[in-house]
């Protein structure tokens, strides 16, 4: 049998490190700007966590989660998102003693077991931003304001902010009572899933993707009629401040986002018809997993997903620096010079490649072409004898003399 990577995994292959890379270092390099920490959390979770903080009735939970006993049969399950792990990670390491918000970000893999197709994989990865403590409309803009920073800083341009009003648990089953008394209507033609959301929790009937029940929530009624006055307020001052840093938004009653926790703002960052961010707030979640009773609001992108935007929209993702320097070299002693030599100019930054696989000397320089090489030499004996090599930069064949033995002149000449 022919070993193969498991169905909706994707190995990540020297070829494209460099995107991944490029969006994993804007994303940090955004959140360094906004004075966010790094957090990084177990690839597995006790199960209960998932089932407290993202809600026993979603996709997620009931269809989706990659769960096991270990070998004390105990429950654990591999993490399908990142917000319940970090909040778990806040509460246990008490990072609510110190001064607030606290501000948080991860890259992490998830675990989904999900229909295989384009933009979605069972493993998939995931960078995040989750903010603590603060109750401000203000942290709402600004925690939007980063996610479109990182989006413009990777060269997106085709944006379009959708945002909803969940509101508090008050507006919440004020809204749901509406909602079954308009479902209930066409209960028979709802999915069994449906069906058994349907007194627990049938908000998540809007989520649904099944043809039939996508076509009977097309006209339920807006939880935005449902919203009180503390909850409209807040939300209403959000896109002030959304207003105040010129981020255009389109108010979307149809989100409802695919997780329980949410709460007052959720927004979606959607580009050429393809979310490519998710988020907003969930102001419970804290004290449901026995924290304290404190705000928190954050997002996840998808860094495949990023990646598929970015060559969709034909942005040109910039390549990594080649090597700068190949040596070559004639002879048992001059390769061991070699040796040296590339040892002493990697340890002062200089990226170098030597012939590690016996290559004939028009076998070695095609390598170096091959590699981008920016500069070649060649050690021989008279470069041994006379402690002298020749650098000659690819681009335009021009030779440079400098001193075998000053390191710091040679990578001075190959930057």
């Amino acid at each position: 049998m022919e070993m193969q990577a498991p169905k909706g995994t994707k190995d990540m292959l020297p070829q494209d490190g460099y995107k991944w890379h490029y969006v994993e270092n804007t994303f940090k390099s955004v959140a360094k700007n906004f004075g966010v920490r790094e957090i990084r959390t177990p690839i597995f979770e006790h199960t209960e966590l998932f089932l407290r903080g993202v809600g026993d009735t979603t996709d997620v939970v009931q269809k989706e989660m990659y769960t096991f006993n270990d070998k004390g049969n105990r429950s654990i399950t591999l993490k399908p998102e990142g917000t319940a792990p970090a909040v778990r990670a806040f509460i246990e390491g008490r990072l609510f003693n110190e001064a607030q918000p606290t501000k948080l970000y991860y890259v992490t893999p998830c675990f989904r077991y999900e229909n295989v197709q384009k933009g979605r994989l069972r493993q998939f990865h995931q960078c995040g931003l989750e903010v603590f403590g603060s109750k401000e409309p203000s942290i709402d803009g600004e925690v939007i304001a980063f996610a479109m920073d990182v989006l413009k800083k990777l060269g997106l341009t085709k944006l379009e902010l959708h945002m909803n009003n969940l509101g508090c648990p008050t507006c919440r089953a004020k809204y749901n009572e509406a909602l079954k008394e308009y479902l209930g209507k066409n209960y028979d033609d709802l999915c069994d899933t449906c069906k058994s959301r349907f007194e627990k929790n049938p908000m998540r009937i809007l989520d649904c993707k099944e043809k039939k029940c996508k076509e009977i929530t097309k006209g339920a009624p807006s939880i935005l009629d449902y919203i009180c006055d503390e909850c409209r307020d807040h939300f209403d001052k959000v896109k002030e401040y959304l207003d105040l840093l010129n981020i255009p938004y389109v108010i979307d009653p149809t989100i409802v986002r695919g997780l329980d926790y949410y709460t007052k703002t959720i927004f979606e960052i959607i580009n050429d018809d393809f979310t490519v961010i998710g988020g907003g707030r969930y102001d419970k979640l804290i004290e449901e997993l026995n924290g304290p009773d404190m705000p928190a609001i954050g997002f996840g992108m998808g860094i495949e997903r990023m990646i598929m935007a970015l060559e969709n929209e034909g942005v040109e993702i910039p390549k990594e620096e080649d090597f700068a320097l190949y040596i070559g070299s004639r002879g048992e002693e001059a390769y061991k010079e070699a040796f040296v030599l590339a040892n002493k100019l990697r340890i002062n930054g200089a990226k170098v490649e030597i012939n590690h696989m016996g290559r004939s000397f028009k076998a070695e320089m095609k390598y170096a072409n091959k590699i981008g090489a920016r500069f070649t030499t060649v050690l021989g004996d008279d470069e041994l004898e006379n402690r002298v090599i020749k650098l000659k930069r690819m681009s335009d064949g021009e030779i440079f003399e400098v001193s075998l033995d000053n390191i710091e002149e040679i990578v001075n000449a190959i930057k």
